[in-house]
């Protein structure tokens, strides 16, 4: 992708003093973050999905089992995975939920990678998983998540600095479960739960570093008005920047804003 040179001009120097913030600032950004979990967490039995997601049934059993918020297992699933269930990780962690091939899987249980392969069958491995975590951080959901990507023995279980990549982590999370809650906010609700347009994405540009595409995507989106902007890691650890859209009419919509940006 070609970018006009004053729009590359106006994104290397956004992403340049974002970047720098992010680093001088990461107390704010931790602060922000536990405050949200927490908010989350006095309401999050009561929380309902904004959208019909992929393998709804799966996680609908699942959060019933384990006694967790649906929305909280549909927001892992759409950071880790984007619902892919065949998606895997250079870590080798597999999967909706993206269970680590075999430590993490065969501490809970699954013998076998076709198990961890088996959509419901992550699902339950990943809520079991996430509620193991929880318990141990005494309902610290700001904690778990961080725990669920960098594992329990790197997460203090009080006090302490957690490590940057899981603080991220735990916001990386959140972002995803804002668009479960809410879909895209920008757009009115409709009485009927749309299906969740996951596969109905328009590439951008991909980042090699989150922060990036997250300031990227913070820097553009006023110019989009109700057409969301969202980010997604991948599984060769980078970022693609995408254009969300729920027809084609959206879409065609913002392919023009685009073009006109110097996108093209």
């Amino acid at each position: 992708m070609k970018l006009r040179p004053w729009l590359l001009m106006l994104c290397s120097s956004v992403l340049w003093t974002t970047a720098v913030a992010a680093k001088t600032d990461a107390s704010i950004d931790r602060q922000a973050t536990e405050t949200r979990w927490q908010s989350y967490a006095s309401t999050a039995q009561q929380t309902q999905p904004a959208l019909d997601f992929p393998y709804a049934h799966c996680f609908s059993r699942a959060a019933t089992a384990h006694d967790l918020p649906e929305t909280l297992l549909l927001a892992v699933a759409r950071g880790e995975s984007n619902f892919e269930p065949s998606a895997r990780s250079k870590a080798n962690a597999y999967g909706l939920m993206q269970i680590l091939w075999p430590g993490t899987a065969k501490h809970l249980g699954l013998e076998q990678l076709s198990e961890v392969l088996d959509p419901c069958t992550n699902v339950d491995a990943g809520a079991r998983y996430l509620k193991e975590l929880q318990q141990r951080y005494d309902g610290d959901l700001y904690r778990t998540l961080a725990a669920y990507n960098y594992g329990p023995g790197r997460i203090p279980v009080s006090g302490g600095r957690l490590p940057e990549g899981a603080v991220w982590y735990s916001a990386y999370i959140m972002r995803h479960l804002d668009y479960v809650l809410n879909g895209s906010s920008k757009r009115r609700k409709s009485t009927v739960r749309q299906r969740y347009a996951g596969q109905d994405r328009l590439f951008i540009i991909h980042f090699s570093r989150p922060y990036r595409a997250a300031a990227f995507v913070e820097q553009l989106q006023p110019r989009f008005g109700d057409l969301r902007l969202d980010w997604f890691r991948l599984p060769d650890g980078g970022f693609d920047v995408v254009l969300q859209y729920a027809d084609k009419a959206e879409r065609s919509r913002g392919e023009q804003l685009l073009d006109k940006m110097g996108f093209g």
